[in-house]
């Protein structure tokens, strides 16, 4: 999702390279396509000047808004449901305990590619691989992260991405690091970005999350900052106690591998 804006989402050339290789392997351009939950959001960031002749260019809503529960572009029939409803919804109403799949990702593509930014998050710590996919395929994610008291992102960001839609659908991850952000995100103000200048690549996206963490963390120690997980919201870049939390419970799902130990890493340098 390019909700950090033009100066923090992925880049042209990042872009090309996948839609390169899908093409290498036989896929015509007209059977790409190139997804982001919001069309403003993307053509905000420029994305839509990106996207190379033939590519089609997808979007499940106009723009954002408070109020998350429109269903055009959304599956009726493919949801995630927990008790967990945005106050001035109606509990009773089984819509408002519901995030709805958009219809690009259930009905119009059988593999996924995510294209994550490597980037804090007030509520969620981190917003890498698996957030990308919970908040950005679904509709009525706000009820997650509705304010400091009301925030559950490390239960609904698991759950969103359990649903078999998506867990098997998404069968490869890049994270783009080479332009990161530490502190205030996920529109990460221009004094906590920096040039982390890596590229993560993956089929784990738990494997990935728990790199990418240990990243922010690790700027953030440099630049005197707690933990996500330690940091509190009366930092006025952050209102929330942040909860990287999730990466570890998507692993209790099956979703990915946590443990440190486990983790196959290769790293190669260009």
């Amino acid at each position: 999702m390019p909700v950090g804006g033009a100066k923090l989402s992925s880049d042209p050339s990042v872009l090309h390279t996948i839609i390169d290789g899908i093409k290498q392997a036989g896929v015509p351009d007209r059977d790409i396509v190139v997804f982001n939950r919001y069309r403003q959001e993307t053509f905000a960031a420029g994305i839509n000047k990106w996207v190379p002749e033939g590519v089609r260019l997808a979007w499940a809503a106009e723009r954002y808004e408070e109020s998350q529960l429109g269903m055009d572009g959304y599956d009726p029939g493919v949801y995630m449901e927990m008790a967990l409803v945005k106050p001035g919804d109606n509990p009773n109403d089984v819509h408002s305990r519901r995030s709805y799949v958009a219809q690009v990702i259930s009905k119009q593509v059988n593999k996924v590619i995510n294209l994550p930014v490597v980037k804090s998050h007030q509520s969620a710590g981190v917003t890498l691989c698996l957030k990308n996919m919970s908040h950005g395929m679904v509709n009525n994610v706000n009820r997650s992260h509705i304010n400091r008291e009301l925030n559950a992102c490390n239960l609904f960001i698991p759950a969103v991405v359990d649903l078999p839609v998506i867990r098997q659908k998404v069968v490869l991850h890049v994270l783009d690091g080479v332009k990161a952000g530490y502190n205030g995100g996920p529109g990460t103000p221009p004094q906590f970005r920096w040039e982390h200048k890596t590229m993560y690549f993956g089929t784990d996206p738990v494997a990935l999350d728990k790199i990418g963490w240990q990243v922010v963390d690790a700027k953030r120690k440099q630049e005197g900052l707690p933990p996500v997980a330690e940091t509190g919201p009366d930092d006025r870049f952050n209102h929330y106690w942040g909860q990287p939390q999730h990466i570890e419970l998507a692993s209790k799902l099956g979703l990915g591998v946590f443990d440190d130990a486990k983790l196959d890493v290769k790293r190669l340098s260009v």
